[in-house]
């Protein structure tokens, strides 16, 4: 089977990057590891474009050095590099670490829970960036959001899924909470970095598997072992990346270079989201077209179980998690019930109103 281009085969870290001193003649050269191929399309991209921002904002005064999964370090080991000082930056999505902290899993995607602009607001305006700090203090790390994937598709499935039966014992690669509502309804779940996918697809180890949508999924060559592709995801509605530093080494940064961190970190959340609203079509038209990839709804039955299973979720993490999850769940459960009257209540409508009664050639 023909993969795509932008995999290179990975590199092993070297003495000479782990020994990089973290300044040098004045200037402040940090790494950032990434839980993504190198050149992959919107995340790693858009990875290597925030660095670059930096960069270029900084009047050459930082140096970051973008370093793709297994380069330095695997994939699943960004956070723990910037944890234990081998990278400064880690470039990934906040619910791969939930194994350190439940609540580690809102700051990306949650089923049924907000879209991408909710979120956002949820973040920057309404309490949800205090909570994470509160999480991350403990590892001596700051996160910011970085990236938004939009809501993402449901996933490439072998076989059809009719009922909620169809789902039992199916291995199916889904990270998150989306992943524990999918173990709830009798998938057998895993996780694993966007480059193994394809070939445990390929030799039978998944029998479904869900990563981003169109955009990637073209790239990463699904269709050529799948043709069922359903949508959209009740998992993942609004998918956030982070970036995450060093909290020593970033406030021992002058006020301005961390300034040109936060604020290139938010210009990059809406660029990337932008890159995904404006390519997934494409790609899903290519995919339809040019490779017979067929596009499913999920049945109600299955999303009706879905959600029953995402309310338990969250429930149980709302009354038994730690102290911190708590206070991140009842966050986002408070901005939630707020920023869901303006979307049911106000951008819903129109949106149901435009695709009833307003078509243009």
């Amino acid at each position: 089977m023909k993969r795509r281009q932008f995999f290179g085969a990975a590199t092993a870290a070297t003495v000479g990057a782990l020994a990089m001193p973290a300044i040098a003649q004045n200037v402040v050269n940090w790494r950032m590891v990434t839980t993504w191929p190198k050149n992959f399309p919107g995340l790693g991209v858009g990875a290597a474009r925030l660095a670059e921002r930096i960069n270029k904002a900084s009047g050459g005064r930082m140096n970051i050095t973008v370093y793709s999964a297994g380069e330095l370090v695997p994939a699943l080991g960004a956070l723990d590099a910037v944890i234990d000082g081998s990278a400064e930056m880690s470039h990934g999505a906040s619910y791969y670490w939930q194994n350190k902290s439940a609540g580690l899993a809102f700051y990306t995607g949650v089923p049924y829970g907000m879209t991408s602009r909710e979120l956002s607001a949820w973040i920057r305006y309404l309490g949800g960036q205090e909570a994470w700090d509160e999480i991350y203090d403990g590892f001596g790390v700051q996160g910011f959001l970085s990236g938004d994937t939009g809501t993402q598709a449901g996933g490439w499935f072998k076989k059809d899924l009719n009922t909620v039966a169809d789902i039992a014992g199916l291995r199916f690669r889904t990270p998150g909470l989306g992943g524990q509502v999918w173990q709830k309804l009798g998938a057998s779940v895993v996780n694993m970095p966007a480059g193994e996918i394809f070939a445990a697809l390929q030799s039978g180890t998944l029998d479904a598997a869900e990563f981003v949508g169109p955009y990637n999924d073209l790239a990463l060559g699904f269709y050529q072992i799948c043709k069922n592709y359903y949508f959209p995801s009740f998992i993942e509605p609004g998918l956030a990346t982070e970036l995450v530093v060093s909290k020593a080494k970033y406030q021992a940064l002058p006020e301005d270079l961390q300034a040109i961190i936060k604020a290139v970190c938010q210009a990059e959340y809406d660029q990337v989201a932008s890159d995904f609203y404006a390519n997934d079509p494409r790609s899903l038209a290519t995919l339809v077209a040019e490779h017979g990839v067929v596009v499913k709804r999920f049945p109600d039955e299955i999303l009706e179980a879905g959600a029953k299973a995402a309310l338990e979720i969250i429930t149980d993490k709302r009354q038994n998690g730690d102290a911190a999850t708590k206070k991140v769940v009842e966050s986002y459960v408070a901005a939630l019930n707020l920023l869901r009257t303006r979307t049911e209540g106000t951008d819903s409508p129109f949106l149901q109103a435009r695709e009833k009664y307003f078509k243009i050639g």
